[in-house]
């Protein structure tokens, strides 16, 4: 039997032999393998460097910020102080209210007719008993002449009567009738007069002329208001005080008052009056200070107003700027040896820019007026100006020491 030989395929002749084709393939992968292998390291490298270098430069930047809070907190803090000196102080109530005239009234007509005449106008000055304008007076006139000629006539006849009377010609009873006839019209002549006298539109107070209300050749009705006089001579304003203050308040205080409409200037008044009843629906009593005119003042502006009830003399105040207030107890920051030093005080009376310091501080002390929020005991300071005594400062301001209580912060002595 003869062998079968295995004979090879034929192949194209520019190709190569393919042989073994499975082990190509493992080959193949195994490489791909590798180079992912290769690569995964590599990247993974590179990723530890990285996060490594980040937290180097965290440690850097900590270090930084440590070192520029140290230096911070040992440079010197920026602030401004005032020393503490002695002058007068007073506690007083403050409040607002408007002016108001205590003498004004309306003139009204006291009878009918035309106005003729006009002999004032608004804004001027009249005194009691001035001639304002004049009512036609011709029928009221008329009315006075009628009744004195039947007066006249009644007396006549009187007179006639009494000569009968005294010779017992005539009765009694028709001699009073005549009298009393007589005496009636009299009644009605000087009712004519008066009525003639009402013609006359005159100023029952003094005071300015504030409102006209009719022009001439008006028929003017009886009642109708003509003018509005207002005395401005003496202003009045009522200031409702908290019954918690109703045992400083009495008559006769000193006053002190400053309007919008005059900026800059004070105005002395007193207290006139103090009402000694407590309104129980507010809880308020009823004081009404007084002020003169001086020819700036008016009725109807607004003043912001203080009654001083309480003076003390030569005592050691310093800048309110300067408490520590809201943080339990009173203090101040005293500036020693280029350091905040924390000092406790007891405060008396205290104004909008002034404290009274009873206990805690001595005359010339140097206290902290601004830049106190970002101190702590014992911080160092830098001080941006010289220190000077409260009392210039008010000069400087041009203010008096007043101490003072408001409705909703009560009395501001302690």
């Amino acid at each position: 039997m003869n062998a079968v030989t295995e004979m090879p395929l034929p192949t194209h002749p520019n190709e190569p032999e393919v042989r073994f084709p499975k082990l190509r393939l493992v080959l193949c992968a195994a490489a791909l393998l590798l180079l992912v292998a290769c690569s995964g390291g590599k990247s993974g490298d590179a990723s530890a460097e990285k996060a490594k270098d980040g937290k180097q430069t965290e440690r850097t930047a900590e270090a930084g910020k440590k070192k520029d809070g140290d230096k911070k907190a040992d440079s010197a803090i920026p602030v401004e102080v005032a020393q503490a000196s002695r002058q007068d102080i007073a506690a007083s109530y403050a409040g607002s209210a408007s002016l108001a005239a205590p003498e004004e009234t309306d003139v009204v007509a006291k009878t009918t007719g035309v106005l003729l005449q006009l002999n004032t106008e608004e804004g001027q000055t009249v005194k009691a008993g001035q001639l304002l304008a004049q009512i036609d007076p011709e029928r009221t006139r008329l009315e006075v002449a009628r009744a004195s000629a039947a007066l006249k006539k009644l007396e006549a006849e009187a007179d006639r009567a009494k000569e009968l009377f005294d010779r017992k010609l005539i009765a009694a009873d028709a001699y009073e009738k005549l009298r009393y006839d007589v005496a009636t019209q009299k009644a009605a002549v000087d009712l004519a007069k008066l009525e003639l006298s009402y013609t006359r539109i005159e100023a029952p107070i003094s005071g300015v002329i504030s409102q006209r209300m009719v022009k001439r050749g008006n028929l003017i009705q009886l009642n109708q208001p003509l003018f509005h006089i207002v005395n401005t001579e003496r202003l009045e304003a009522v200031l409702n005080v908290p019954e918690r203050e109703l045992a400083t308040m009495n008559a006769d205080l000193p006053v002190r008052m400053q309007v919008d409409a005059i900026p800059g200037r004070d105005f002395e008044g007193i207290v006139s009056r103090v009402s000694p009843v407590v309104d129980a629906g507010t809880g308020t009593v009823r004081v009404t200070t007084e002020f003169k005119s001086s020819g700036a003042l008016r009725p109807g502006m607004f003043g912001r107003i203080e009654v001083i009830y309480d003076r003390r003399d030569d005592v050691l105040t310093v800048p309110r700027t300067a408490l520590l207030e809201g943080e339990g107890e009173d203090a101040v920051f005293a500036v020693r040896d280029g350091k905040a030093v924390r000092l406790p005080v007891h405060l008396g009376y205290i104004d909008g820019s002034v404290a009274e310091i009873r206990d805690g501080l001595n005359e010339g002390d140097t206290v902290v007026t601004t830049g106190k929020v970002a101190l702590r005991d014992g911080s160092k300071v830098q001080v941006l100006n010289p220190a000077a005594p409260v009392a210039e400062l008010e000069d400087a301001g041009g203010g008096t020491a007043v101490a003072n209580a408001t409705g909703s912060a009560g009395a501001s002595s302690r």
